[in-house]
């Protein structure tokens, strides 16, 4: 199954999304993540939150969703609530489209706060590529596979 994730600077939630899931279910999904308006570079605190994690970063980069018609992903994940209500390009056309919505925490700006806020994210996408990767296991399509989908980013 391939997944590209989207947020609209693909700095952070997406970036976090793609590694984690590439990480625990590489060998069931292939994930990507790009952006509406693409900052061009990732936040430096995902890359070290990730680290920190044990996720490997390399190769993480900041895209434009444009950069991706020839990924041809199965599913579109929205992470934030802009992306999700931007018109997507027209080659996702028939490509099944979900919600996953996840607070921000590069805007932190309590430190504390901020590494704690990132260790919630990174916790919720953990636990979401493990659904992820029984889904993807489970081979569903169509309705079956928007229902499960849905609910991952229900809980």
């Amino acid at each position: 199954m391939k997944i590209l994730f989207i947020c609209t600077h693909n700095r952070c939630r997406s970036i976090l999304s793609e590694a984690i899931v590439n990480q625990l279910a590489g060998q069931e999904i292939e994930a990507r993540s790009a952006g509406s308006q693409p900052a061009g570079e990732v936040h430096p605190l995902t890359l070290q939150y990730l680290k920190a994690a044990g996720y490997a970063t390399d190769g993480l980069s900041s895209q434009s969703w444009d950069d991706f018609e020839q990924f041809g992903p199965d599913v579109v994940v929205t992470v934030c609530d802009s992306a999700a209500g931007e018109a997507c390009p027209v080659y996702f056309g028939k490509t099944l489209k979900v919600h996953w919505g996840l607070n921000d925490p590069s805007k932190i700006t309590d430190e504390q706060a901020q590494a704690d806020a990132f260790g919630q994210v990174i916790s919720e996408i953990e636990s979401r590529a493990q659904a992820l990767k029984r889904i993807a296991a489970a081979k569903l399509d169509g309705d079956a596979l928007r229902v499960a989908l849905n609910k991952i980013g229900a809980n």
